[in-house]
């Protein structure tokens, strides 16, 4: 994630001359930030139980049976590894705190009560519940070695959730080795490879994955992981079709609600306003928790140019234990209604988040990488970002490692990041409106006029709304690179 200042923008406002200088280029596409919007969430997989089905898609329980019923829906959804709702998992907390109390020999009881902690810390953007459920998943395997399936499923869960992807990986492996019919223990090692960079591995567990028989409440989230992987390829309509019929087939409110969210996400990506739109408010009416779709309902707000709508909706979002992210945003969003001094506001508050997190043992050098390249020492972002690179090479640290050295001036370099994130070869097959933006100023810099006209047409094409502050430079930039070109864009 981000961390990021303001950078003023120096346009020229004369038509370029046939042949432009680096310098001129550089007044023109020197402007914006880079940073993140993609959220995709990571499907948390947590300990297995032989337990009574769920039933049909309800609105949550009212009355005296509200918390026994929240309650047996969490662990219900606990068990199937799927999105539980936050009041239910507090009572599932409540309930087995009380349990390993009482029982301090009891495995199960310790990784049912660490993998809650770790779903609702992810799903409440608290890093602070991250070591509690460290501990409890460790006390489990102390308890019970061997074949302590649900610990490990835990422990996996708990590095997607820090991303730590080779911890990640090598609990994700142990689980599969101990259980290898287990349909659960394939969707973290997916996004441990995605997030490793080994895209080959991904797509192989995946196949492994769908091929496998799943029954009726698990095939939601088999689904829905699988369209992780087709987004991550660029298969948008594969990827919008498994989730979309992920939330017709899902079975409790708050898995239904994360499924739609994700399809608001794909329509956002691809710049269809209403259509996201409608299904983040749809996402919210089953789930008011849901905060890709409330960040997801402010940014298209935002996007429509419903200005004081969207402020209202992220204040929402940032009022209480705000992620990062959506901090970055909102102050993003400030910026580009040119109101310095609320975004600054937004910014530090960012650096406390952040803080905050690294305490809970998340990997945050990503959005630190990021925050420093626009808006603080880019060359300590090299620094951070080639470190991350080498901890764990994804699709997201090659961009953000390109930018950043681009920002200090080391275009050259930066074009073999960019093109490892942009190019389907080297496993950047995702259709990314940044990461394209991110590769059309690099190309420019180089003096490679044609790619870099090809690249930002491709990032406005994809995404004509992906950030109040870039599209402007985008569409800047390509004014002053001249006339379109005749060459298809990368995408065709």
């Amino acid at each position: 994630m981000d961390n990021q200042q303001c950078v003023g923008t120096s346009l020229i406002s004369e038509p370029p001359a046939p042949r432009r200088s680096r310098r001129v280029l550089r007044r023109v596409l020197v402007a914006a930030l880079a940073g993140g919007f993609l959220a995709g969430g990571v499907l948390v997989l947590l300990p297995e139980e032989p337990q009574r089905r769920p039933g049909p898609v309800r609105s949550p329980a009212a009355g005296p049976q509200a918390a026994p019923q929240a309650r047996q829906e969490a662990l219900t959804a606990v068990t199937y590894g799927v999105p539980a709702a936050l009041p239910g998992l507090t009572a599932l907390i409540g309930r087995e705190e009380q349990r390993v109390r009482e029982r301090p020999k009891d495995a199960r009881a310790w990784a049912v009560l660490g993998s809650a902690y770790v779903e609702r810390g992810r799903r409440a953007g608290d890093a602070a519940d991250f070591p509690k459920a460290e501990r409890a998943l460790r006390t489990s395997l102390e308890v019970r070695g061997g074949r302590n399936t649900e610990a490990l499923d835990g422990l996996t869960a708990l590095a997607l959730a820090r991303r730590d992807f080779p911890a990640a990986k090598s609990y994700g492996e142990q689980a599969l080795k101990a259980a290898p019919k287990r349909w659960s223990a394939y969707p973290p090692l997916i996004d441990a490879y995605t997030g490793l960079g080994d895209y080959k591995k991904a797509r192989a567990a995946l196949d492994t994955l769908m091929g496998l028989r799943t029954g009726p409440d698990e095939r939601p989230a088999v689904r829905a992981r699988a369209a992780a992987v087709y987004r991550d390829r660029g298969w948008r309509e594969d990827a919008v079709a498994q989730l979309t019929d992920a939330a017709a087939a899902a079975r409790a409110p708050a898995e239904q609600a994360a499924w739609l969210a994700g399809v608001g996400q794909l329509a956002w990506e691809r710049g269809d306003l209403p259509d996201a739109l409608r299904h983040f408010e749809a996402a919210l009416r089953l789930d008011p928790d849901q905060r890709t779709a409330a960040v997801g309902r402010a940014r298209t707000l935002a996007a429509q140019g419903r200005t004081a709508q969207a402020l209202t909706a992220y204040r929402a979002v940032v009022a209480h234990r705000p992620d990062p992210e959506d901090l970055l945003e909102l102050g993003e969003l400030y910026e580009s209604l040119d109101q310095p001094r609320p975004a600054e506001e937004q910014y530090a508050r960012l650096r406390e988040a952040v803080r905050r997190s690294v305490a809970g043992g998340v990997d945050e050098e990503l959005l630190i990488g990021r925050f420093e390249a626009d808006h603080g020492d880019p060359w300590e972002a090299v620094e951070r970002l080639r470190e991350e690179w080498r901890r764990q090479p994804g699709t997201e640290v090659a961009d953000a490692l390109g930018w950043a050295l681009h920002r200090t001036g080391e275009d050259q370099e930066a074009l073999t990041y960019a093109t490892a994130a942009t190019d389907e070869s080297k496993g950047g097959g995702v259709r990314s409106a940044l990461y394209a933006f991110h590769r059309g100023v690099i190309e420019a810099e180089l003096e490679r006029y044609g790619p870099a006209r090809r690249y930002l047409e491709e990032a406005l094409r994809i995404n004509p709304y992906f950030s109040p502050l870039r599209v402007p430079v985008a569409r800047e930039a390509l004014q002053a690179l001249g006339d379109e070109s005749e060459e298809p864009p990368p995408s065709e």
